[in-house]
Order: structure tokens, then sequence, then C-alpha cells
């Protein structure tokens, strides 16, 4: 059902003379299901007026118990629609019927000539589920309800222009590929070609953006954690004592206490380890987080690159890393590409006299944590890295930890100063490694999966857009020529998204976008189609 305070959600049905009523019914129910209502939650069909009596479209509104709405194909005609068609606009002038007649039902209308009312906005029409299609048939569906996240953002405010395209259909102005060089699998000493130390905050600092740079789960933390960080500050004139907290994330991973570390978020690990251990022929695989390369270039080390290619999905090849690299950092699932990388191809890069590091920052956000290496105690030279502040949402306060060999976690223990975890912090860990705490974090996992899933559905629209395959954390990496530029237009539609060419592999055609609420999502592909088209 709708949230609380939602007003109403609208179908828009497009169909074909003769479309059969099981097909039209099972589409409508195929859109409902992905936007996770029911029947009951739908107020109205809307549909081309010269449509509205099909046998098809009567059937699915007398299913649903809701009337028809026949528009006018003028009306439906001046209100701009994320994926337009070239087809439907040269039949009926609408360059998409479902769209259109689903964001006019819901609430969308016309200010003057050429005026259109911006959607997404406060208590304006807001497209949940863009077009989808069959054979003889497509749907769409949009609601008037305010959208709550974000909600302090400026709405994303669509340019007046009555259709427009996509790329590669039928009347579509032509889009030339620009050649690119693809990042070979490599290795080579590091330049300061890319900015090593830009992060996604950098991003919405100062503005106020709807957030798809920073990979931070939104509406964290959740209040009972707040409530727990809030008791501890009764506590704040005795020094902290990390004792609980660092047995609790020992039985969370079957794990002694001496082979945990707890560190003010996995950023300070990766400078720990490069101050740390002697090492001598440190190797990145990239692309990923720049900031275990900073930090060994910081200490003085010359650090050696495996450059993963796009044309190989970014999969690790382990004979790609050097035999006599003495320390490897790989992250998985990896930033920013959202590879996950199967266990048994990281543990072949272990060996003796080789320190292997896992970055596992965003795994509590793969379902089950397939492939992770937490807890494995027969892996020679393993540290696996962890951090709670992207799921929880403790960027601000600053925690994680390092499970590893106990020589190792001694090493990193001496080079850390004194009380280097706050109490604040330490609470935090404790009460995210309850039982209660894992499950709702699992429960996130699944819940980001089936965003994620309808943010690629709705980039797979796109001609203009790549996305890399099989991506299993609260990110998505694509390419589009020019996404520097593209990445300015969203900017002044009121999103943020992080740019690609800081990570080493990669360059400006490139934009990695967190994942978000159905809502802010749909928003978000409405707001690229509008810079793609400023583009075109």
């Amino acid at each position: 059902m709708l949230s609380d305070g939602a007003a109403s959600a609208h179908l828009g049905v497009g169909a074909r003379s003769g479309a059969p009523a099981d097909e039209v019914l099972a589409l409508v129910g195929a859109v409902l299901r992905e936007a996770g209502l029911t029947r009951a939650d739908v107020r109205s069909l809307g549909t081309l007026d010269a449509r509205a009596a099909e046998p098809g479209i009567v059937a699915a509104a007398a299913a649903l118990g809701v009337p028809v709405r026949g528009f006018r194909a003028a009306e439906l005609a001046a209100v701009p629609v994320p994926h337009p068609s070239a087809r439907p606009l040269a039949a009926t002038g609408t360059a998409s019927v479902a769209e259109a007649a689903a964001l006019l039902a819901a609430g969308a209308g016309l200010r003057g000539p050429g005026d259109v009312v911006p959607l997404g906005g406060p208590g304006g029409a807001l497209l949940l589920v863009p077009k989808r299609k069959t054979r003889y048939a497509t749907c769409a569906l949009a609601a008037s309800a305010p959208v709550r996240p974000n909600e302090d953002a400026p709405g994303v405010r669509l340019l007046p222009l009555p259709h427009g395209y996509i790329a590669g259909e039928p009347g579509s102005p032509p889009t030339i590929p620009t050649p690119h060089t693809t990042a070979a699998m490599d290795t080579h000493t590091h330049t300061d070609a890319h900015d090593l130390r830009h992060h996604g905050d950098a991003e919405v600092r100062d503005e106020k953006l709807i957030d798809l740079a920073v990979n931070v789960r939104t509406n964290t933390p959740p209040d009972w954690l707040r409530e727990r960080i809030a008791d501890s500050l009764t506590g704040l004139a005795a020094y902290p004592d990390g004792r609980a907290a660092r047995a609790a994330v020992a039985e969370r991973h079957d794990l002694p206490s001496n082979r945990v570390l707890l560190t003010a978020g996995a950023a300070e690990a990766f400078v720990l380890l490069a101050r740390a251990l002697p090492v001598r022929r440190p190797v990145v695989v990239h692309p990923q987080f720049t900031e275990p390369e900073a930090a060994l270039r910081d200490a003085g080390h010359e650090v050696g690159r495996v450059l993963l290619r796009e044309e190989d999905g970014f999969r690790l090849d382990p004979a790609a890393v050097p035999e006599d690299a003495d320390l490897v950092v790989i992250g998985n699932p990896t930033n920013p590409t959202s590879v996950l990388h199967p266990a048994a191809s990281i543990t072949a890069l272990a060996r003796p006299g080789r320190i292997l590091v896992v970055d596992e920052a965003f795994m509590d956000a793969v379902p089950g944590e397939r492939e992770s290496l937490a807890g494995r105690t027969d892996v020679p030279g393993l540290v696996v890295l962890r951090s709670l502040t992207k799921t929880w949402g403790l960027a601000g306060l600053r925690i994680g930890y390092a499970l590893a060999e106990p020589e190792t976690v001694a090493a990193l223990e001496r080079t850390q100063p004194l009380w280097p975890v706050s109490t604040p912090a330490l609470v935090a860990a404790e009460a995210c490694m309850s039982r209660a705490a894992l499950a709702e974090a699992e429960h996130a996992a699944h819940r980001i999966g089936v965003e994620r899933a309808h943010l690629l559905a709705g980039l797979a629209e796109f001609d203009e857009v790549r996305t890399v395959a099989g991506a299993e954390g609260p990110f998505v990496l694509l390419r589009i020529d020019g996404a520097d530029t593209v990445r300015e237009r969203l900017r002044s539609l009121g999103f943020a998204a992080r740019r690609g060419d800081t990570f080493p592999g990669l360059d400006r055609n490139w934009l990695r976008l967190a994942v978000r609420d159905r809502a802010t999502t749909n928003r978000f592909l409405q707001a690229l189609d509008q810079a793609l088209l400023i583009g075109g």
C-alpha cells in the first residue's frame, strides 16, 4: 500500500487497436508489483481518448475498479516524458501515451501555453514506474504524493519541451560514439593524473542537491541507534574503553578478539597499513577506492597498479598481479565498479610473505554477504577491512574495523594513537553487531538489490548509457560519452553524481550513482533524460 500521506497512484496505458485484454491486464499487474502496490492503491487509469473504449483498457479498468480517463492527444503531447519514442509520436502526436497519461492523471497540468508544471516537485506528479512494454501495450505508473526522501532538495524541473527522443529510434538525431581507450590490465607506477583525494562528499558540499554521489544509505542512522549513541554521551568524562565493542565484533565473525582492531573508519586502517608494515612493492587493483593508494604514497611507497578492463567486466584475473608484490589491495564489492569478485579469485592472490588487503566496506550491502572473507583464518596474510559508516549512516562518527592475524593486528595497533575510537563510536560498533541489527542490515541489503534493479532497468532505456554488468553493491557505474558535461547538467537539474575520472582506470566518460529509493530514482531518470536531450 502507499505510505501515509500519499495521495494516490494512477496508471497510464497505451494500447494498439485490438490489444488483448489479458495482455493489458498482465502488464498492469506487473507494473503494480514492480512498484510494490496493489490494485487498491490505484485511483484511475489514463489513456489517449481515442483508445478509451479499447476492450483491453476497459477490462483493466474494470478489474481495478477505477474509471478510464481519456486525454486528448494535444494534452498528452504537452507533457515531457522521460522515455519518449518515435513510433507513438508519429501515430498519436504523443511521445509516450502511457507516461504522459499517468502523469496527467496524477496531477500534472498546464499553467499556460508551453508552460509545464514541474514533475517531481512537492505536490506534483511523480513517475513511480516508467513505461513497460509488451507487444501491443505500454503501461506506466505515477503518483500525486509528495516525495519524502530528500524533500528539502529542489524538485527536478523539466524543460517545457513537447517531446524528446531516445537515441537510435526512428526519427531520432544520430548519435556518434566518441572513441575511447579502455584501461589495459597492466602494472605501472603511479602518476598524478588522478585526484586520489577526491571523494563523493565533495560533489554535494555547500549545495542542496539530491545526493547520488555518496554511498551512505539514506534515512540513517535508525532511531534505535541514534538513541544508543545519545545515551553514551553521559560517559564522555571517561576515556574510551573498546573491549566490549571489540568482543562484539569478534563474536559476530566468530574470531578471537586478538584478530580484531577497531579503527576510526576504514580510512584509518589504510593509513595504519601504509605506515606499520615493512612492505617493498605494494600493488593496488584499480578501479577502486583511491584512499589506499593515497595513504601508501603519503607514507613514501612507490605504488604499482593493476588496471582491470571494461571489456572483462572489471573482473579480477589473479594472474595479472605481479608475483613479487608483497602487499595487494582490492575492494569487494569494488567501489566504484560494484563488481563482487568470487572469494576464490581473491584468495588465489594469497601467498607466504604477502599481505592481502580486502576492502569489504560495502559487503554488508550484499545479501548473505556471499564471497566475504571476514572470519577466514586459513588465508595467509589476509586483512579484511569493514566499515560501519555506509549501511548505518555513521560517516560523521568514523567507525570501522580490521580483521587480521594477531601479529598484524598488534603491528597496526602500535601505530595507532591512544584512544583512537571515541566512546560514541564504540557504542555504535557494539550495537551494530547485535542480532537485531544484523537482521536489519540483511533486510536493507535485499531492499537495495530491488532498488538497484529498478535503477538499472531505467538506465537500460537510454541508448547513450552503458552500465557495468553484474552490479552487487549499493551503487552502479555507468559510461556516457561526455559524462563530465552530463554531470554538470544534472547538477543544474538538482542531482549530484560522482565523477569517475578520479579513479585510476576510468576517464571523464564515467559516472557512479548511489542506489536510492524508487521515487528518487525515477526523478533522477527524468533529469538524466533532460540532461541528454539538452546535449542532443
